[in-house]
C-alpha cells in the first residue's frame, strides 16, 4: 500500500483540525493542502464506493436538491458521504473526506451525492468520473464568473460527457435536454428525464422565457387554494395560469417527446403529486416553495436510477444465496428447524458470504426499495441551511430565502405571500454572489407593493432600494450595516412572521447575526 494512503488522511486531519481551532468553522484550507501533497486523493478515496458518486449541478437547486438524494438515500438505508456545507468545488469535497475517512484512508460510505459548482465540476469530472450526473437547469446567474449562459452549458456538458452511468436531465430546460447528445449512450450511458406537467409550465420558465412576468399568478393561485397544476383537478385556477404563462420556448414537440422518468404534476399547501410509470403518487412535504417541488422530482429521477442499479447488481446474490443450497437442503449456510427441515439460511453465513463479495445487508434492502418508499422518504426532506430554513427568534418564525438571479428571486417571490409576514432584502455583491448586480432589474417587485418591505440592508442595500422604488414598493429603512439591520427586523413586530431574502454571502452573515440572539444550526460554513 502506498505511503499516501496512511500519511495523507493523518496530515489532512491535522490541518483541518488546526484549521478550525484557527476558524472555527468549516473551510478548504486542508483541502488545497491535500490537493497539493496528493492529488489522486480524491479519486483514489471516492473509488471505494460500492455505488459510485452522484454529480449535482446547475444553477438553481443544487444544495436543497443535493440534500434531498442524500437524506433520500439515508432513509432507504444506504450509507451516504455529501458535502452537506455547500462546499460545492473539489477543494471543499477534499475537505469534508478528511472529515469522513478513517486514518487508513477508509470511507465508510456505500455512495457519494456531491454539489459541484458548474465551473468547478469541470475539473472534478477530469478526477472522477461521476456514476450519475444530475444536471437542474441554466439559468443567468453571476455572468462576470461564467460568462454567456451558452457558456454554463458548455460547462455542465462536460459533466454528462464524463458520466458513466445514468445521465438525469430537465427536459423543460433547453440546453439541459440537448445535453443527452453529448451522453455515451453508445457505451451503455443510461439518459432519464424529471419534468413538469404542462399545466406547471409557466411556473418554471426556462431562462428564454424570462420576458414574461408569472409572479402575479402564482399568488392569485395561491390565494384561491387547491393544487396547481393536474387541471383535471383543480378547476379554473390551473386554466387561468396556463393561459397566462409564457409560451414555452421548446418546440412543439419538444419537452413531451422526451418521457420523463419522473413528472411533477400539481403542487398544493406543502403538497405534491407525482406520475412515475403511469401511477399517480401524492406527498405531503416539508420543503418550502414550488421550486423546491420540482427540484424532489429530479431527486427522485436520480434516486430511482441508482435503485434500478442496484437491483442489478445486488439482487442476484439474494438468488445465489438460495441456490448455494443443496438438494438436500444441507449446506454451511443454512440451519434446520424444529422438523429437521434445511429451508433456512442462517443469517450470520449468508452476512458472511455477502461480505466476501463486497455486498452488505443494507445494499440488499435498498434494491428492494419500492417507489411509494421513495416517495415517502422525500416528503421528509428539511430544507437545506438558508433555503426555506426556518429560525425561531423571541417565538417568531424568520425564514431564510437565498436568491441570486431572476429566476430564483421570481420563483421565491411567487411562492411566499407578503400579506401577513415582515419582509427584508440583504443583497451583497462578493465574488460568490456575483460582482454585477444588474440581473435585480430583471425581478418583477411589484407583488410586495401593498405589504411594502420593512428594511434593504447589504452592501448594495441602496442599488436594492433604488429598484424597489422603481416598482413603486414602499421600504421602511435603508441601511448597510447588516448585523444591525437584521437584529432591529427580527425584534420588531414580536410574533409577526418575516421573510428575509438574502444573497449567499448576506445569507451567511444573517445566520451568523441570528446566531447570537437565537438557536441557529450549525452549517459549518460562514464563521
Amino acid at each position: 500500500m502506498a505511503w499516501n494512503s496512511f500519511a495523507t488522511p493523518l496530515i489532512g486531519k491535522a490541518v483541518r483540525a488546526a484549521s478550525r481551532l484557527a476558524h472555527g468553522g468549516g473551510s478548504a484550507f486542508p483541502g488545497k493542502i491535500v490537493e497539493r501533497i496528493d492529488p489522486q486523493f480524491l479519486s483514489r478515496t471516492l473509488a471505494q464506493l460500492p455505488l459510485g458518486v452522484v454529480l449535482v449541478s446547475g444553477t438553481n437547486g443544487k444544495t436543497t436538491t443535493t440534500r434531498m438524494v442524500a437524506s433520500m438515500l439515508q432513509s432507504l438505508g444506504l450509507k451516504v458521504f455529501t458535502n452537506p456545507t455547500g462546499s460545492n468545488f473539489t477543494r471543499g469535497v477534499v475537505s469534508s473526506l478528511l472529515a469522513e475517512v478513517s486514518l487508513s484512508g477508509k470511507l465508510d460510505a456505500d455512495i457519494a451525492v456531491l454539489e459541484l459548482d458548474e465551473a468547478y465540476a469541470v475539473h472534478f469530472v477530469k478526477q472522477v468520473p461521476p456514476d450519475y450526473c444530475l444536471l437542474l437547469n441554466v439559468m443567468r446567474d453571476q455572468l462576470d464568473r461564467f460568462g454567456e449562459i451558452d457558456n454554463t452549458a458548455r460547462l455542465l456538458s462536460k459533466a454528462a460527457e464524463a458520466t458513466t452511468g445514468t445521465v438525469v436531465l430537465n427536459r423543460e430546460d433547453p440546453r439541459i435536454a440537448r445535453l443527452a447528445d453529448v451522453a455515451h449512450t453508445e457505451d451503455g450511458v443510461e439518459v432519464r428525464y424529471f419534468g413538469l406537467d404542462e399545466s406547471l409550465r409557466g411556473f418554471f420558465p426556462s431562462d428564454d422565457d424570462m420576458s414574461t412576468t408569472v409572479d402575479a399568478e402564482a399568488h392569485d393561485s395561491a390565494e384561491h387554494g387547491g393544487n396547481i397544476g393536474d387541471s383535471g383537478n383543480t378547476g379554473d385556477t390551473a386554466d387561468a395560469v396556463a393561459a397566462a404563462a409564457p409560451a414555452t420556448s421548446q418546440p412543439q414537440d419538444g419537452p413531451d417527446a422526451l418521457p420523463a422518468d419522473v413528472t411533477l404534476r400539481a403542487v398544493g399547501d406543502h403538497r405534491a403529486t407525482f406520475a412515475i410509470d403511469g401511477e399517480t403518487y401524492e406527498t405531503a412535504v416539508k420543503l418550502e416553495g414550488v421550486y423546491n417541488l420540482y427540484n424532489a422530482a429530479a431527486a427522485l429521477a436520480v434516486v430511482r436510477a441508482v435503485a434500478a442499479d442496484a437491483q442489478a447488481m445486488f439482487l442476484p446474490f439474494e438468488d445465489a444465496l438460495a441456490d448455494s443450497v443443496d438438494a438436500d437442503g444441507v449446506d454451511a449456510g443454512t440451519e434446520t428447524d424444529g422438523n429437521g427441515s434445511h429451508d433456512a439460511i442462517d443469517q450470520a453465513a449468508a452476512d458472511e458470504i455477502l461480505r466476501a463479495a463486497g455486498v452488505s445487508p443494507r445494499m440488499i434492502a435498498f434494491a428492494h426499495a419500492t417507489t411509494q418508499a421513495m416517495i415517502d422518504t422525500a416528503g421528509e426532506v428539511t430544507p437545506a441551511f438558508g433555503r426555506g430554513e426556518v429560525i425561531t427568534v423571541n417565538g417568531t418564525p424568520v425564514e431564510l430565502l437565498l436568491v441570486k438571479n431572476p429566476m430564483g428571486f421570481r420563483l421565491s417571490l411567487a411562492s411566499f405571500k407578503p400579506e401577513g409576514c415582515d419582509t427584508m432584502i440583504c443583497i451583497n455583491d462578493e465574488y460568490a454572489d456575483g460582482r454585477d448586480m444588474s440581473w435585480l432589474w430583471d425581478v418583477d417587485f411589484t407583488s410586495l407593493r401593498g405589504t411594502g418591505v420593512k428594511a434593504v440592508s447589504g452592501v448594495r442595500a441602496w442599488d436594492m432600494a433604488l429598484r424597489l422604488e422603481y416598482d413603486q414598493v414602499p421600504v421602511e429603512s435603508v441601511s448597510t450595516d447588516l448585523e444591525e439591520s437584521v437584529v432591529n427586523f427580527v425584534n420588531a413586530n414580536s410574533g409577526t412572521p418575516k421573510h428575509i431574502y438574502c444573497t449567499y454571502t448576506a445569507m451567511l452573515k444573517t445566520r451568523a447575526a441570528l446566531a447570537k440572539i437565537a438557536d441557529v444550526a450549525d452549517a459549518g460554513v460562514g464563521k
